[in-house]
């Protein structure tokens, strides 16, 4: 019996003892369906969107007074804080989820 043979057999083996303990073997969020492209793609899309915002403020606070673009700056940056803000929740969630899932998986080794 070689080495792959045998590690087959171990996996069949652990395989039908979980079942008999009733473990079900953890698996990650098939239902959302993400990748890791599509979070990165998501906090970048949230720096972005508070940038904007930021300059559609700072713009705006400047047309109504008439004054020269130091609002347009001020709000450039509070929108670039939230949006630093917003991709640091972001991680943070993310994070979560994968120590989640590595905890669950740990439980069944």
């Amino acid at each position: 019996m070689d080495d792959r043979e045998r590690a087959e057999r171990l996996k069949a083996l652990s395989e039908k003892i979980d079942a008999a303990k009733g473990v079900e073997t953890p698996t990650p969020k098939t239902d959302e369906h993400y990748s890791m492209a599509q979070h990165a793609w998501r906090m970048v899309i949230e720096l972005v969107a508070g940038l904007v915002i930021g300059f559609g403020i700072g713009y705006g606070v400047d047309a109504v007074f008439g004054t020269r673009p130091i609002f347009l700056v001020v709000f450039i940056l509070l929108g670039f804080a939230a949006g630093i803000r917003t991709m640091m929740r972001t991680a943070r969630e993310l994070q979560d989820d994968q120590q989640a899932f590595e905890a669950g998986k740990d439980k069944r080794d």
